[in-house]
């Protein structure tokens, strides 16, 4: 059931999302440096620019961890209102 309050008690999971970018970093300097060395130089640009995107990507995700409650609120903070009682 919707409470129409969705966008200001809404939670993201950006802790998730930093250490899936930080996955996604390791695999994309290990494809860069591996297809490199074999002279695949096309899956070498591939993961390079894959490299490139998770990296503005992970730079997005601090910015707004570091910004705080207000964007990300904490663990003590409930996902939604509970509903009144009927």
């Amino acid at each position: 059931m919707r409470t129409g309050s969705e966008p200001v008690t809404a939670r993201s999971a950006l802790r998730m999302r930093f250490w899936l970018g930080v996955w996604g970093v390791v695999w994309a300097v290990f494809g860069t440096t591996v297809f490199a060395l074999v002279g695949r130089w096309g899956w070498a640009l591939a993961c390079g620019l894959l490299w490139l995107v998770v990296t503005v990507d992970l730079v997005v995700v601090v910015r707004h961890i570091r910004q705080g409650a207000h964007y990300q609120p904490g663990r003590d903070v409930p996902p939604y209102e509970p509903p009144g009682s009927r």
